[in-house]
């Protein structure tokens, strides 16, 4: 053995434990570790004034300095297991040459909408995508040594859900007629956010992330058919490039919606673990998934709101379902922006049985 192999060697022998990153490589500790979707947001009076100094969402978000301060402040408040990258899903589609812009109180928007724009007239911009990396860079050497580092995309779906129809929709109807109407046309969006996302994906493995998840929001509007084709096989052929570029990459899947499609999805795309929402009985989930997948989940982010009896009864009922394989306690989807700070210490001290 040469001498930098021998201190490589100690050096990964006396590395600390990170147990979101443990837990999501198949094991089991006593208490799970815990993360929650949206954790740097809205609902934190820090993070409200760090915007408003901004004057906006993106320019927070392509600001490395400012994006990571946003990244840690959850840490810093609640001591979570894992800090997710402050970001957005649509920055993909932004990189593929779509004008994306978030207006009050209106959501995200993308011009021109692929609906009656060809892919072929965008010109990618990829450099769009630097300061994210940049803040990558910063989130990794600002966090504790035990915390784990997670980045994002929005998987090829729900990110072409939006750069079809321009913005978010309650059905996402004109995607799907478009999908019905023009296969063909829509299996190239489908694989150019794709492509896009694994470069992405990997350039934040590069730049210090230690885990992925893949959202997949709009995943539950889908049939099972269209589900195969525009959910499974694009997820797959994901997870497949990033594994071949950077095996020791975590990726996570998260099809909202996806119901009784999870274990083919487990199954079929290959992720290293699922994140179910607050519709899935975890006592179902721990049934049907395969055996040994690590979960993540699945608190309905009302009850948090709710605080209380119901919030701790629904965090020992998650707890106590998915007791025999291995877990990471989260929330069904992302925190919500008027939930009380005062609830969200209570779920973390009933995660970790100090309350």
């Amino acid at each position: 053995m040469l001498l930098t192999d021998a201190v490589f060697a100690a050096d990964a022998a006396f590395a600390p434990v990170k147990p979101l990153i443990a837990t999501l490589r198949g094991e089991k500790p006593a208490v799970p570790p815990l993360w929650l979707m949206r954790q740097a947001g809205r609902y934190l009076p820090e993070y409200r004034t760090l915007r408003f100094d901004k004057g906006g969402f993106l320019a927070l978000a392509t600001d490395p300095e400012a994006a990571a301060e946003v990244t840690v402040q959850p840490i810093r408040r609640f001591g979570f297991d894992g800090a997710i990258l402050f970001s957005d899903i649509l920055m993909v589609p932004w990189a593929l040459g779509q004008e994306l812009s978030f207006g009050a109180g209106e959501g995200p928007r993308l011009e021109p909408p692929l609906v009656d724009h060809a892919l072929a007239a965008l010109e990618r911009v990829p450099q769009r995508l630097k300061p994210v990396y940049a803040t990558c860079t910063r989130v990794a050497a600002m966090l504790p040594p035990t915390t784990a580092f997670l980045g994002f995309a929005g998987s090829p779906w729900t990110v072409a859900t939006y750069m079809v129809a321009g913005r978010g929709s309650k059905d996402q109807g004109e995607t799907r007629r478009y999908a019905y109407r023009d296969p063909a046309a829509f299996a190239g969006i489908i694989d150019a956010i794709a492509a896009m996302t694994v470069d992405y994906l990997i350039a934040q493995a590069d730049a210090g992330v230690e885990a992925v998840q893949l959202f997949d929001s709009w995943a539950g509007s889908l049939s099972p058919a269209q589900f195969e084709r525009w959910v499974i096989a694009p997820n797959a052929a994901i997870v497949a490039a990033l594994k071949a570029a950077r095996p020791d990459l975590i990726v996570i899947g998260f099809p909202k919606g996806a119901g009784g499609k999870l274990p083919a999805y487990a199954r079929e795309t290959g992720v290293d673990a699922l994140g179910l929402d607050e519709t899935v009985d975890p006592v179902w989930a721990d049934r049907h998934l395969p055996k040994g997948l690590p979960v993540q989940g699945n608190l309905d982010p009302l009850a948090l709101i709710a605080g209380g009896a119901e919030l701790d009864a629904g965090v020992d009922r998650i707890i106590a379902a998915l007791a025999d394989r291995p877990h990471v306690f989260n929330l069904g989807h992302g925190i919500l922006p008027d939930t009380p700070i005062a609830h969200v210490e209570r779920l973390v001290a009933r995660v970790r049985r100090t309350a």
